[in-house]
């Protein structure tokens, strides 16, 4: 294995532990028998970082855990897959709006984008968990206090951390 490949391993554990720590720092009961929490800024740090596939594998890994930690393991199976598509489609989104320049506008339309996907794909579960259309239209308010919370987190602290690092500037 070359040594840029275990290094990019090694980040994709710490980066899944961080999910977790971060998704079990603060947890806010919900209505629906979740919980509202940090974790998706880590989603997100996760797959600037790392890129699509690796940061997937940490947001998917790391969120899941949390859920099987904390007691939700009914949640994590849909967990592990909507963080993942998560990390996807905030990476594309980022990587895409960058190409020309890196902004903020860039990681906050990523973060923004996989926002969405967590807001929908909780809907879309708690009305097959729950068996009704209004435990899906219940989980939509406190996902996106949730969201919000993510996407703010996660663009300011990669703004502020790669401004001041050559070593992550060097990861990207």
């Amino acid at each position: 294995m070359k040594h840029g490949n275990i290094q990019k391993l090694t980040l994709t554990g710490a980066f899944a532990a961080l999910t977790a720590i971060a998704t079990l720092l603060i947890q806010i009961p919900s209505p629906t028998k979740g919980y509202i929490n940090c974790g998706d800024a880590l989603v997100n740090l996760s797959a600037w970082v790392l890129g699509g596939a690796y940061g997937a594998a940490a947001a998917g890994i790391g969120s899941a855990m949390a859920d099987l930690i904390s007691g939700y393991t009914v949640y994590a199976p849909a967990t592990l897959i909507i963080k993942a598509v998560m990390a996807v489609v905030s990476f594309a989104v980022f990587s895409r709006l960058s190409r020309s320049k890196k902004s903020f506008f860039s990681l906050l339309a990523g973060a923004a984008a996989a926002e969405l996907v967590m807001i929908a794909g909780y809907a879309v579960f708690a009305g097959f968990l729950y068996g009704s259309a209004a435990s899906a239209i219940l989980s939509v308010p406190e996902n996106i206090v949730q969201g919000v919370f993510g996407a703010a987190a996660s663009t300011a602290v990669y703004t502020a951390v790669s401004r001041r690092s050559t070593k992550l500037n060097g990861l990207l």
